[in-house]
């Protein structure tokens, strides 16, 4: 049973004491990888590492070909400029092709799952000796995967999984008392820009999370385009998170006065403060219009923009 430390008691500093201290213990005088994705959790976990552990934490952003525009890049300008070095591995063809003619959402995400801890982070573990990983699992993500509402791929000791046994390393996980408001308190405290402890959530999966149907590298490419226009359009709302989600079928559309079919990008934008329960932000009209227009006129291949109006539940925040 994970005993939750609720923002309202939570005391930053005296949390970040002591999980490094337990990290300091655990992984005593060997050494550690970190997995940074660049999102809050992984980030927060990342400054946790290092400054437990200094130099003897290898820290690495894994290119998996499911990021969105410029990610890697700028991740790794980020905390470059805070100290930390990240070392870039690219493992796109392996996440592309383990996806391959695979459609159903746990399926993909088992895909995934395996792809990171049995090939990706088993190869890095043993060229590096490292018998411990840091991630930045959280309770919100532990309560998904046990309530059955979705596997997320970083859950495993909750399923009765060892990843020692499994996989061959130990997995740390300083966050898992937290839901994200505590996570961005945490990161705050750590110093790290606000940029990085107010960002949106993004998920593990990351792209491959937002396409219904089979993941392939042109659709990735078109969620990836559609993406980047919801997330500059919708940055100042104010909301917990928003998204682009690209349907599986294609549409009726029309072009030059001739049908033309082509796909359908579903936005998501939500109010939410830990990711249990979400509602629909209320946006104008005029921002819908917006959004219809960029993507369609910057997206190649989109005929139709439509937006999700149904709460957390029914619905969930990602739609895969």
């Amino acid at each position: 049973m994970i005993t939750e430390i609720k923002l309202s008691d939570l005391n930053p500093e005296q949390f970040i004491s002591e999980k490094v201290q337990e990290i300091r213990k655990v992984v005593g005088d060997g050494t550690a990888i970190n997995a940074l994705s660049g999102g809050v959790d992984s980030s927060v976990v990342t400054m946790l590492g290092h400054r437990a552990l200094g130099d003897r934490l290898r820290t690495v952003f894994i290119q998996n070909g499911l990021m969105r525009e410029g990610e890697a890049e700028s991740v790794e300008a980020t905390f470059k400029a805070l100290g930390v070095d990240i070392e870039i591995i690219d493992a796109r063809r392996e996440f592309i092709d383990a996806l391959k003619g695979i459609t159903d959402p746990e399926e993909k995400r088992e895909a995934i799952t395996q792809t990171f801890y049995k090939k990706v982070f088993d190869r890095i573990v043993r060229e590096s000796g490292a018998k411990f990983l840091l991630q930045g699992t959280i309770l919100t993500d532990v309560d998904e995967t046990v309530a059955g509402i979705k596997r997320q791929h970083n859950v495993f000791a909750q399923l009765g999984i060892d990843p020692q046994e499994a996989f061959g390393y130990h997995i740390l996980e300083p966050l898992l008392q937290l839901r994200k408001d505590g996570v961005r308190a945490v990161g705050k405290a750590l110093g790290l820009p606000e940029k990085i402890f107010t960002r949106i959530p993004f998920p593990g999966p990351a792209l491959a999370a937002r396409i219904i149907g089979e993941v392939t590298e042109e659709k990735l490419e078109t969620v990836r385009k559609a993406t980047s226009v919801v997330e500059k359009i919708l940055s100042g709302t104010g909301a917990f998170q928003y998204m682009a989600i690209l349907h599986a079928d294609r549409v009726t559309g029309m072009h030059d006065g001739k049908r033309e079919f082509g796909t359908q990008i579903e936005v998501r934008c939500w109010d939410s403060t830990d990711a249990r329960t979400a509602t629909p932000t209320k946006l104008p009209f005029e921002t819908f219009e917006k959004l219809a227009s960029e993507i369609i006129t910057s997206v190649p291949g989109v005929v139709s923009v439509t937006y999700n109006i149904a709460p957390k539940p029914p619905s969930t925040i990602e739609a895969v």
